[in-house]
């Protein structure tokens, strides 16, 4: 694609928090880059760094524990990390936007539908109460919600879990934001209603040409979703491919692990699981961080970190069976 058609690029992005035990490096080295209508799967074990590398990009990290040391957040030609948080109260929703992972602790019980996406519609545009709510109705439109002008009304609790995700949906995208983070959105939605929102998701796409960072435990939803996969271990990418690549060759022993632990249909036998625990982020040992779980371990992977090596064309791995020093 040409290199207008990037979004979003991530260069060696550093958050870490600072505390009693020290440094702990939840997003160690991150880089990845987003192009226009592209879905980027997320995945890693819980605490890998893949929610705090999208806090990152929103610039929401807790503080004051934890910060961005360094690397840039380039968004539309414009880098994110020196901005102010008054100038990036303008970035979010207009440029980039999330959709959290609970909608019950994501909208506010006290207010109903119509005001929080009301607010959400006056913070970027100068429009009357009457402006806001006819582009209420047709935000909710959009997510396929029935009756939305009655919907504006209600509160919280009075629609389910798929109908509250959809309202989520609709906050994210009501002012066009280029870029959409949607973190685990589908966790508490049954099967059928995750079928019906990760469609909704890709219409939506379609009809705008909104980039996707989807963060996801299930590798059933990157199958259906997402165009390329990060893999994430320890506060760092350790893969990356296209869907197809990395389903037909994974090359990295994290990601071949997790492909392993995936219930199959026809498998008889008892189900695998890594051993052990990812390290500690804050006593990361010095070389591979998977290497205390990993069964291909040599010496160099306990002393030094693996560099990037190319498998193929947009297929990446840090991993020194890669390497010809591996061999040796």
């Amino acid at each position: 694609m040409p290199a207008n058609d990037v979004v979003l690029e991530v260069n060696d992005l550093h958050t870490y928090f600072f505390n009693k035990r020290g440094v702990t490096k939840a997003v160690d080295g991150v880089s990845f880059s987003l192009r226009a209508g592209e879905t980027l799967g997320i995945v890693g074990e819980s605490g890998c760094g893949k929610t705090m590398t999208a806090l990152s990009l929103l610039r929401l990290i807790p503080k004051p524990a934890a910060r961005i040391v360094s690397g840039e957040i380039i968004l539309d030609g414009e880098d994110l990390v020196p901005k102010s948080n008054k100038e990036m109260r303008e970035v979010r929703g207009r440029k980039i936007s999330m959709i959290l992972q609970d909608p019950q602790t994501s909208l506010n019980p006290v207010f109903n539908i119509g005001d929080q996406l009301s607010e959400a519609l006056g913070i970027h545009k100068p429009l009357s109460k009457a402006e806001k709510v006819v582009q209420a109705v047709a935000s909710l439109r959009n997510v396929r919600v029935a009756a939305p002008e009655r919907r504006l009304k209600d509160y919280p609790h009075q629609m389910s879990g798929g109908m509250k995700q959809r309202v989520i949906g609709a906050i994210a995208v009501a002012s066009s934001p280029k870029v959409v983070i949607a973190d685990e959105p589908t966790t508490a939605l049954d099967v059928t209603i995750q079928l019906q929102y990760l469609r909704l998701l890709k219409d939506i796409q379609a009809e705008t040409g909104l980039a996707i960072i989807f963060i996801t435990h299930d590798f059933g939803i990157v199958a259906r979703m997402c165009d390329r996969v990060a893999v994430m271990y320890a506060g760092r990418i350790v893969e990356e491919a296209g869907v197809r690549n990395l389903f037909n060759k994974p090359s990295h022993p994290y990601t071949q692990a997790l492909m392993d632990s995936v219930p199959k249909m026809d498998r008889t036998d008892r189900l695998f699981a890594i051993d052990g625990q990812p390290p500690p982020l804050y006593a990361l040992p010095e070389g591979c961080r998977f290497a205390d779980r990993c069964s291909h371990v040599s010496d160099i992977c306990r002393t030094e970190y693996p560099p990037v090596a190319s498998v193929e064309e947009g297929h990446a791995a840090a991993c020194w069976m890669l390497d010809p020093k591996w061999k040796k």
